[in-house]
């Protein structure tokens, strides 16, 4: 059986990802709520929080190249990197206090250097599709190995859009700010192929002007 998959963002009221400071606290207040088994990340959206968060990049220790021990609860941070884009930088998602440890999903056409990186490092990591990362395989690979049930993706609109198109979401949970971006948005859904049936299972006000909804996604 393949695992629950809730994508979980900050938004504007109209819909935009960018462009604007989000609320963080909240942000993963909710996201904490969830309990998941594992975070869903593309390699993009980690270079990009490394850039914004990450004053400069930290150099490798000893203790970088073997898996640390973390409470068995925490969640896997699984990580798309068919590029070998995050070589050199894995480093800073394995420190993070809250992950229990980080598992990259490549493809065929992935660097060779980049596995050995992997691999000198403890890294676990799993060649799934050809060109880009089949992730029907991918999903039931952290099914069945590491018993994930639950997977939560807060990362951005291209690997969200790729979810919903291909049929994996179950649920759409929006922390909704009172911002309008107008000609600066960057909205959520753009890339989305169809129109998609959903049902409200949530509404709640937070802080008195964050709304927080969770959707349904009909099958």
């Amino acid at each position: 059986m393949l695992p629950r998959i809730i994508i979980h963002n900050s938004i504007s009221i109209d819909g935009s990802l960018t462009n604007f400071e989000p609320n963080m606290g909240l942000h993963y207040q909710i996201a904490a709520n969830y309990k998941p088994d594992a975070h869903l990340i593309g390699s993009n959206t980690i270079k990009k929080g490394i850039e914004i968060y990450g004053e400069s990049i930290p150099q490798e220790e000893e203790k970088d190249f073997q898996k640390q021990e973390r409470d068995k609860s925490l969640p896997y941070w699984v990580i798309i990197d068919t590029r070998g884009d995050l070589k050199g930088l894995l480093h800073t998602c394995r420190r993070f206090e809250f992950c229990k440890d980080v598992i990259i999903l490549l493809s065929e056409k992935t660097p060779k250097n980049y596995l050995t990186h992997l691999k000198q490092r403890n890294y676990d990591y799993h060649i799934v599709g050809k060109d880009h990362v089949d992730l029907t395989k991918a999903f039931e690979i952290l099914s069945k190995k590491y018993q994930i049930k639950t997977i939560l993706t807060d990362t951005g609109r291209i690997l969200s859009n790729i979810l919903l198109n291909q049929g994996f979401v179950s649920e759409i949970s929006l922390l909704i700010h009172p911002l309008i971006l107008g000609n600066k948005s960057y909205n959520i859904f753009n890339d989305v192929e169809k129109t998609l049936k959903l049902k409200l299972l949530k509404k709640e006000i937070l802080e008195k002007q964050y709304i927080w909804v969770v959707y349904k996604v009909e099958k």
